[in-house]
């Protein structure tokens, strides 16, 4: 007997997204699974942000549905999708730390807003989970006075404040040189085998996909046009795929 298949902790439905007549996502279908890391690859413009952004209700669809643990997402209430949303944590691409709070200010904010904590008991998260970032004693220092790299450390500490079992990486390596965008796609990997969370990295760089992927999606033309294993990526027949992953001027995906 078959061995029933399990469901899966986000499942986009054809969905479908335009902005002033430009088509984004065109009957979109995704499937991502619990406790992997899914990274999603594409162009940049090809809407790999905004794909991000549905599976927060940050951004609703046209048509379709957002199902996170089976509960469509487009259909709540603001005070329903702030409860979904506690589920969830986003490193930005910017990091979007608050210039005028410090780090441990930061990272202390979402348990300050959805919490009941003490003091004592916020001081005790915030130092935690900036030691399991790599980041000892910095809770004093203001943003400004952090590196990019580590900047984008503060910020996945603050969205694993709230022990979240889903986050989003919105192209965490960008901006980062090699040894710091290693560094960071470790940190990733790391976080998802000691937190067992589900990761979704939005991304198109080709070198650090493969080494924290379990599973990667093309976005090309508004559609997943593949998904697999890293391994099945790499021996996959599809034109744009290969011409995306080789870093190829020429084939079906034209330059802008």
């Amino acid at each position: 007997m078959a061995k029933p298949e399990s469901s899966p902790v986000i499942e986009l439905v054809s969905l479908h997204k335009s902005f002033n007549g430009q088509i984004v996502l065109d009957g979109l279908d995704l499937r991502i699974e619990a406790g992997q890391t899914t990274v999603i690859i594409g162009q940049s413009g090809g809407g790999k942000s905004v794909l991000l952004k549905h599976m927060i209700a940050l951004i609703k669809p046209d048509q379709g549905k957002v199902l996170v643990e089976g509960v469509d997402i487009t259909r709540l209430n603001d005070r329903q999708l702030n409860n979904i949303r506690k589920n969830f944590g986003m490193l930005f691409q910017a990091a979007a730390l608050f210039d005028s709070m410090t780090v441990g200010e930061n990272v202390a904010f979402p348990l300050r807003e959805h919490t009941r904590l003490k003091q004592h008991e916020i001081d005790e998260i915030v130092k935690h989970k900036l030691r399991q970032v790599g980041l000892k004693g910095v809770a004093h220092k203001m943003p400004s006075e952090l590196s990019g790299g580590m900047q984008k450390r503060v910020g996945l500490a603050r969205a694993l404040a709230l022990d979240p079992k889903i986050i989003l990486f919105d192209e965490p390596t960008t901006g980062l040189d090699p040894i710091t965008a290693d560094a960071i796609d470790r940190l990733i990997v790391d976080t998802q085998k000691h937190t067992n969370a589900t990761c979704i990295v939005i991304s198109h760089d080709i070198e650090s996909t493969f080494k924290i992927a379990d599973t990667v999606a093309m976005l090309y033309h508004g559609k997943i046009v593949e998904i697999g294993k890293p391994e099945d990526i790499k021996s996959s027949k599809n034109l744009a795929l290969q011409q995306f992953i080789q870093g190829k001027a020429e084939g079906p995906i034209q330059v802008v």
